[in-house]
């Protein structure tokens, strides 16, 4: 496994811990965390999120998540022993929603 691959994992796990621990109102419990890409050299990192919800509950934990960028930031540099805290930049992903969407579907039909 090389190096990059094991950052992404250790920093997406404490990203999802970190999430787990904020107490902001518009960041529901069904958010987590899909994948992460930290870049070569650590100045970036680009979070892949998942809000289980309507358009409007998306937008707001993703607002949510953006006003929270900077102390997300200082908690994964306590918690995970890297040369440069990656500043974080958090996408939707609606990949889980349309799978659960699939599935619904496809119970539909039998």
């Amino acid at each position: 496994m090389a190096r990059i691959d094991k950052i992404n994992g250790e920093v997406m796990r404490e990203l999802a811990n970190v999430i787990r621990e904020l107490k902001d109102s518009r960041i529901p419990l069904m958010t987590s965390v899909v994948s992460v890409n930290v870049t070569n050299d650590l100045r970036y990192a680009k979070a892949y999120i998942s809000v289980m919800g309507d358009e409007n509950v998306q937008r707001k934990a993703m607002e949510g998540l953006r006003s929270a960028a900077g102390y997300i930031r200082r908690e994964i540099g306590k918690r995970v022993d890297l040369r440069y805290t990656p500043e974080f930049v958090f996408e939707l992903d609606k990949s889980i929603e349309h799978g659960s969407h699939i599935n619904k579907l496809l119970k539909e039909i039998k």
